[in-house]
C-alpha cells in the first residue's frame, strides 16, 4: 500500500488482510455489545421503579445517558482512531466499555448507574466506528465489502432488538445488575481477539486533533437532549425549556462556524455537499429516531400493559431481530440490482408501514399489532440500513475511513438520542395530561399519591398498591392512559420515516458518486473522472496532492 498516491474509492480495489473473515467476527462482537446496551436497560425499568425509586425523567436519563456521550464522542474517537491507531482506539474502547459495566452493576442510585452508562458511553464511541474503520481497511474487494458492511449492519440493528431478549433472560433468574455483568465475559473475548487477530492501521496524514469542537458538539447534544427531557415536567414553552433549547442551538451554530473556519476540521462540513452521504445521514437519523423511540414505549407496553414478565417482553421483540436479519440479505440483492437508492427508499416505507400498524392498531388487549408492526419495521431497518451505510462510506477512502465512520455513526445515536427524548417526552406529557382529567373520579388521593400516579405508568401500577379497592382501577386506568400516549407519539415516527423515504428518493443519486476531500474537492472513484487504470481523465480538475495523499494512504502495520 506503499508508494505512488493514488485516489481511491471504496468501490476500488485494494490489498485485503488474510485473516478479513475471523477479524469481522470480532469486530462484530464488539459490536454487538454496545448496540445490546442501547435497549437491554429497557427490560430492567420496572425493577428500576421498585428498587432505586426512579421517576420519568431518570428512566429517561438512564436510557438516554448512553446515547448522549456516545453520540457526543464519535467524532473525536473517530479521529483518535485515525491518528493514533485504530486497534489502539478499538482496545482502549473495549477497557473503558468494561470499566463502565462494573460502575453500572454495582450502582447503589440512579445516580450511580447513570455515571455508569455514561463511561460505557465513552467506551462505545471508541469502539463502534473504530470497526467499521477497520473493515473498511481489511477488505479489499469491494464485493466482500459491501457484504461485510450488511454484516456489520445486521449486527448493530439486531443488537438493538436483542437487548430486551437478553436481559429478559437475565432478569428471570437474576436481578437488574445481570444486564451490565453480562457484558463482561464478551468484552473479554473481544479484548482477546483484538489482540491476536486485528492489525493496526492509520492515517499518516491525519487531522490535527479538535478538543474545542469536540467540546461544542458534545455541549450541544447534550443541551438539546436534556432541553426535550426536562421539557414534560417544566413545560414545553416554560421559560426555562426555551432558554435551554436556544443555548442548545447556539452551541450548534457556534460548532459549525468553528469547524469552517478551521483548516483541519474534526468534521469537514463540505462532507455534506455530497448528496448521497448527506441523504444517506439523513435516513439513517430518521430511522434510528424511530427505533429507539419505538423500542422505549414498546418495553414499557408490553411489561406494564400487557403484564409481560421481561423474559416474555424480551421475546416479543424477536419479530424485529428476525425481520432485520431478513431485511439485511434482501437489501443487499435490491441495492445490488436497482441501486442504493432504491433499496433505502422502500426500506424506510417499509419501516414507517410497521409503526403505523402500532400506533393505529395497538388497544392494549392483543399483542398482534406490536408483533405485525415490529416485523414490518425490523424488514424496512435491514433493507434500508446496509444500503445507506455504504453509499455513507463510498465518499470517503478508505484512509478516513475513521472520520467516516463516526459520522455514519454519530447520526445513529444523534437519531436514536433524539428518537427515545422526543418520543418518549411526548408520551409523558400526553399520559400526564389524561391522568390528571381522570383520577378526579378518584376522590380520597392526596397530592403526593396524584403526583406519583401521573409521574409514569409503572410509579401509577406500583404506588397504586396501597390504596386499597381503588388500586386495580387506577391501574387500569394508567394503563388506558399510557396506551393513548403511545397512538400519538408513535404517528410522530411514521411521520419522520415517511420523511426519510421522501429524502432519499429525491436526493440521492441513482448512481454514489465520489467521495470528498478536504476543502470541498471531489475525487471519483470507478464511476467517476477516472480512467480504466486509475488516471485522471482529461478536463478534470486535480485536488491538491497533498490532499490526495491523505485521502488515499493508510498505513497498515501487521497484528
Amino acid at each position: 500500500m506503499h508508494g505512488r498516491p493514488i485516489t481511491q474509492s471504496l468501490g476500488d480495489t485494494h490489498p485485503s488482510h488474510p485473516h478479513r473473515w475471523r477479524i469481522l467476527g470480532v469486530l462484530v462482537l464488539a459490536l454487538l455489545v454496545t448496540s445490546i446496551d442501547h435497549t437491554i436497560i429497557n427490560v430492567a425499568m420496572p425493577t428500576l421503579v421498585g428498587d432505586l425509586g426512579a421517576s420519568s425523567a431518570q428512566l429517561q436519563w438512564i436510557v438516554a445517558a448512553y446515547t448522549i456521550v456516545f453520540a457526543g464522542l464519535l467524532l473525536t474517537a473517530g479521529s483518535v482512531g485515525d491518528r493514533f491507531g485504530r486497534r489502539r482506539a478499538l482496545l482502549a474502547g473495549l477497557l473503558t466499555f468494561l470499566a463502565g459495566s462494573v460502575l453500572a452493576a454495582t450502582a447503589a442510585s440512579t445516580s450511580a448507574l447513570i455515571a455508569g452508562r455514561c463511561v460505557m458511553g465513552v467506551g462505545g464511541a471508541l469502539i463502534m466506528p473504530t470497526t467499521l474503520s477497520i473493515l473498511v481497511n481489511v477488505f479489499g474487494d469491494p464485493r466482500e465489502r459491501a457484504k461485510a458492511i450488511a454484516g456489520w449492519t445486521a449486527a448493530s440493528g439486531a443488537g438493538i432488538a436483542l437487548g430486551p431478549i437478553v436481559g429478559g433472560a437475565l432478569m428471570r433468574s437474576f436481578s437488574w445488575s445481570s444486564v451490565f455483568w453480562i457484558n463482561v465475559p464478551l468484552l473479554l473475548a473481544a479484548l482477546i481477539g483484538t489482540l491476536h487477530l486485528v492489525p493496526e492501521s492509520r492515517d499518516p496524514h491525519a487531522t490535527r486533533l479538535d478538543p474545542v469542537g469536540a467540546a461544542l458538539s458534545i455541549a450541544a447534544i447534550s443541551t438539546l437532549v436534556y432541553a426535550i427531557i426536562q421539557a414534560p415536567e417544566r413545560g414545553w414553552t416554560s421559560s426555562t425549556s426555551v432558554v435551554n433549547f436556544a443555548i442548545g442551538a447556539v452551541i450548534a451554530v457556534v460548532f459549525v462556524a468553528w469547524e469552517l473556519h478551521r483548516d483541519d476540521p474534526m468534521l469537514d462540513m463540505s462532507l455534506f455537499r455530497n448528496r448521497s452521504f448527506s441523504a444517506g445521514s439523513v435516513a439513517l437519523a430518521l430511522l434510528f429516531f424511530a427505533m429507539a423511540g419505538t423500542v422505549f414505549l414498546q418495553a414499557q407496553y408490553l411489561q406494564f400493559v400487557l403484564q409481560y414478565t421481561p423474559l416474555a417482553a424480551g421475546f416479543a421483540l424477536v419479530p424485529a431481530a428476525i425481520g432485520m436479519l431478513v431485511g439485511t440479505g434482501g437489501g443487499a440483492h435490491l441495492a445490488e440490482m436497482h441501486g442504493g437508492r432504491i433499496a433505502v427508499t422502500a426500506g424506510t416505507l417499509i419501516a414507517a408501514a410497521g409503526v403505523a400498524v402500532q400506533a393505529a392498531f395497538v388497544d392494549g388487549g392483543s399483542y398482534m399489532p406490536t408483533g405485525v408492526g415490529l416485523l414490518l419495521f425490523g424488514l424496512g431497518a435491514g433493507v434500508a440500513m446496509p444500503a445507506a451505510t455504504e453509499m455513507i462510506m463510498a465518499t470517503l477512502p478508505p484512509a478516513r475511513a475513521g472520520v467516516g465512520s463516526a459520522v455514519n455513526d454519530t447520526v445513529r445515536e444523534f437519531g436514536g438520542a433524539l428518537g427515545v427524548a422526543v418520543i418518549g417526552s411526548v408520551a409523558a406529557t400526553s399520559y400526564a395530561t389524561s391522568m390528571r382529567g381522570t383520577l378526579d373520579q378518584f376522590p380520597g388521593l392526596s397530592d403526593v399519591d396524584r403526583e406519583l400516579l401521573v409521574n409514569n405508568v409503572g410509579a401509577a401500577i406500583h404506588s397504586g398498591q396501597h390504596l386499597g379497592a381503588q388500586a386495580e382501577p387506577i391501574a387500569a386506568t394508567a394503563r388506558t392512559a399510557f396506551v393513548d400516549s403511545m397512538h400519538s407519539s408513535l404517528w410522530i415516527a411514521v411521520g419522520l420515516a415517511c420523511c426519510a423515504a421522501i429524502v432519499t428518493f429525491t436526493q440521492l443519486p441513482r448512481r454514489a458518486g465520489g467521495h470528498v476531500t478536504h476543502g470541498g474537492h471531489v475525487t471519483h472513484g470507478a464511476h467517476g473522472a477516472h480512467g480504466a487504470h486509475g488516471a485522471p481523465a482529461h478536463g478534470g480538475h486535480r485536488p491538491h496532492v497533498a490532499t490526495v495523499e491523505a485521502a488515499s494512504h493508510t498505513e497498515v502495520s501487521p497484528s
